[in-house]
């Protein structure tokens, strides 16, 4: 099940927090709670996914984003992910999770994401690709920043994000099997 009542306390708590700008960086801790975990009492990769987004959309709302999507009438969305594993989490282990955006391209926003563990190992990391969607499809970025009240105009993306969307450009769709 989706962790509402985590959101709304996320939500809840940082809503008087000091706004970020679009490149802050939002820091927030969570606990691998046992409704977290998979067979080996470790967190789940599929619940990792879902637990990224008590860091997102808290980012979305200190950043303003939140804002301008309901003043417009427009959505969010995920458009991608990739996802690196390197650490467990246990049960009842809490961790630092970091959120940010890295910058954006004429569809997407691009955000980073890690969560870190107490004895100061990152556990993992995701970078997701996002769309911000209006009536008629995909809200180019620049309009969403100048909405926000923004300059259009991206800062460079870091490389391994620039790699990511060159070999997202090849990978087929529809898939193969």
């Amino acid at each position: 099940m989706y962790p509402f009542i985590r959101m709304a306390k996320e939500i809840r708590k940082f809503r008087k927090a000091d706004p970020l700008g679009l490149d802050g960086i939002h820091v927030s801790h969570h606990t691998c709670w046992p409704w977290d975990i998979d067979l080996w009492k470790e967190l789940n990769n599929g619940r990792t996914l879902t637990l990224y987004d008590l860091g997102r959309i808290p980012l979305a709302q200190r950043a303003g984003l939140l804002g301008t999507l309901k003043r417009e009438g427009w959505g969010l969305t995920i458009a991608g992910a990739c996802v690196r594993y390197r650490r467990r989490i246990r049960v009842f282990e809490t961790i630092e999770m970091r959120s940010r955006m890295v910058g954006w391209d004429a569809r997407f926003l691009y955000l980073e994401q890690s969560m870190w563990r107490k004895d100061g190992e990152c556990a993992n990391h995701a970078v997701y690709r996002s769309a911000v969607t209006g009536p008629g499809g995909i809200v180019p970025p620049a309009q969403v920043l100048t909405a926000m009240g923004h300059e259009p105009h991206s800062p460079p993306l870091p490389a391994f994000v620039q790699k990511w969307i060159e070999a997202e450009d090849l990978r087929p769709w529809p898939p193969q099997c």
